[in-house]
């Protein structure tokens, strides 16, 4: 870690985990053509019972709509997602993985599964379950943030 970056070195060695790890899962995935910010996105379309709109992707995903539509126009060039006419509304689009984004899906998950075992094989099932009682406890500990928009990206 380069030096502090708060006032609780818990709070930077947290953050310097988290940022760890992302950084590595995204490698694995980028060798695979894929990127965290991508899967996301697909997983949240193939666990969707329905197409979602654009607004219901970025709030399910907690991005700005600009970063959603960007990484959508992405993966539709690829031919991943497709736009379908919103039936009710001639101005909305509602977003579907198509089948080639099914299979990419299916393939980053696993990538995602390898990466995500390697980092965390340090640790034994007692660990594990200790690390999700701590963190749940962080987590009940602080209050919810303030309504207002997600910040734009």
């Amino acid at each position: 870690m380069a030096g502090p970056r708060s006032s609780d070195i818990l709070i930077d060695e947290l953050f310097a985990t988290t940022t760890r790890l992302r950084g590595y899962v995204d490698a694995q995935l980028r060798a695979h053509g894929m990127s965290v910010a991508r899967l996301r996105v697909l997983r949240t379309l193939a666990r969707s019972p329905e197409p979602l709109r654009m607004r219901d992707l970025s709030d399910r995903l907690n991005i700005a709509a600009r970063s959603a539509t960007t990484l959508i126009d992405s993966l539709e060039r690829e031919g991943l997602v497709t736009r379908l006419p919103h039936p009710s509304d001639r101005r909305a689009y509602l977003l579907a993985l198509t089948d080639a984004g099914r299979s990419r899906h299916a393939e980053a998950e696993k990538v995602d599964q390898v990466a995500l075992a390697t980092a965390t094989s340090g640790l034994d099932q007692a660990d594990r379950a200790r690390l999700r009682e701590l963190l749940a406890a962080l987590r009940a500990s602080v209050p919810d943030a303030p309504p207002g928009p997600p910040p734009e990206d």
